[in-house]
């Protein structure tokens, strides 16, 4: 066996557990679903809010910063949604 093969085995086995993802840590699909998940909540609050606007229940505050709060939500998703289909517009131009 080599001496530079088995220095780079040994800086591999090092470093090795500085890459892996700490235990605690939520993985990409968890984030996302709890990202959809807040999404959905802050669009159901407004309808909420904005329902009871209609009946004179709300306080017209209250509804401005509802339609705030889901325009910003909506904003954010379709920001994500478009990042998301660049990304993969640049994956198929890849070449093979």
């Amino acid at each position: 066996m080599d001496v530079r093969s088995l220095f780079a085995a040994q800086q591999y086995a090092a470093s090795r557990p500085a890459m892996e993802p700490e235990p605690d840590s939520r993985g990409a699909g968890a984030r996302l679903a709890g990202a959809a998940r807040d999404f959905a909540a802050t669009l159901t609050e407004s309808e909420e809010i904005s329902d009871a606007a209609m009946t004179g229940d709300a306080d017209p505050h209250a509804l401005v910063q509802a339609l705030a709060q889901s325009e910003l939500a909506v904003e954010t998703v379709v920001t994500l949604r478009n990042k998301v289909v660049e990304a993969y517009q640049e994956l198929l131009r890849m070449p093979v």
